[in-house]
């Protein structure tokens, strides 16, 4: 266990302090700062390319929260840029953000409050009714449905080729890989996304992420496939020496991947599901996700 940390609260100010410690599937990305600024990204063109989750004919209306209390989201702080303890010590990262502007557009920003425990004790501390929603990354699998409501997605991380800058592929890419070789993290998900949808090409696994990323660089292959998020924030570090940039479209892959980042809260607060849809809904058609999307996400992975 690590020693005890402390972070201040976003949504209502206050602190608290909580045992924190290490899970196993913490996601390691090259994390830049959210305020980070890149040369050649375009916000308005970044922005134009996030996707809309919703029908803009569909209506959800705005559920009647009089009756709720308090929302009290339950979040990690080991999934940058997400969710993650900044320079100040504050809890901070897209998620956080997301909640403060879910409750904004619910008006119930006096009610809300978020803070993070460790992973294993996210699904515990909503069915106890210590808080009432959790916002981490939880997959959505038909074991949780059967306890959990989730929400629409908010986003997807999708998988994506990376290129150097003088290789051109566009798609299809299925008949312009024949003589290329494509770089993969063995026996990840991504390997098996790459052998599923191209299982004539040449793929060569590695060991880790890192060692990957540096045979692209130094061109000893002529591509890596891998989460885009991941690969949007090594095009833009340093390590990358500016070699790189993304080539062909994204590939979403469900059937892999999972229908993207939800909300969940139990199903007995299913009125709290349609208030978070209604809000995201709402935020989406404003152009406020999007918005959020590129403070975090800088160079753009979709």
């Amino acid at each position: 266990m690590k020693p005890v940390m402390s972070a201040t609260l976003m949504l209502n100010f206050r602190q608290i302090t909580w045992p924190y410690r290490d899970r196993m599937h913490i996601r390691t990305i090259a994390f830049c700062a959210a305020s980070l600024v890149l040369p050649g990204i375009s916000p308005t063109n970044a922005a134009s390319d996030f996707p809309h989750y919703w029908d803009g004919r569909e209506h959800v209306a705005k559920p009647d929260l009089q009756a709720v209390q308090r929302i009290r989201f339950v979040t990690t702080v080991d999934y940058p840029p997400f969710n993650f303890i900044d320079s100040t010590g504050r809890i901070s990262g897209f998620n956080i953000d997301l909640v403060r502007a879910i409750c904004n557009e619910l008006k119930a920003t006096a009610i809300c409050q978020i803070e993070a425990r460790p992973w294993n004790e996210l699904q515990q501390t909503v069915e106890n009714g210590e808080a009432e929603a959790i916002i981490a990354g939880l997959k959505p699998t038909a074991a949780l449905r059967e306890k959990f409501a989730f929400t629409a997605p908010y986003m997807r991380l999708p998988a994506r080729f990376v290129t150097l800058k003088e290789t051109v592929l566009e798609e299809p890419l299925a008949d312009k890989l024949d003589k290329k070789v494509v770089g993969v993290v063995a026996d990840s998900v991504h390997q098996a996304i790459f052998t599923d949808y191209f299982p004539n090409d040449r793929w060569v696994g590695y060991p880790t992420r890192e060692l990957m990323l540096k045979d692209l660089r130094d061109k000893k292959i002529d591509a890596v496939f891998g989460d885009g998020s991941d690969l949007s924030f090594w095009i833009g570090s340093p390590e990358a020496q500016n070699c790189c940039a993304f080539a062909g479209g994204r590939y979403i892959a469900p059937q892999f991947l999972g229908d993207g980042l939800m909300i969940a809260t139990t199903t007995k607060n299913a009125v709290l599901i349609d208030a978070f849809n209604f809000a995201l809904k709402s935020m989406e058609e404003k152009g406020t996700t999007a918005e959020l999307y590129l403070r975090y996400f800088p160079v753009n992975f979709y």
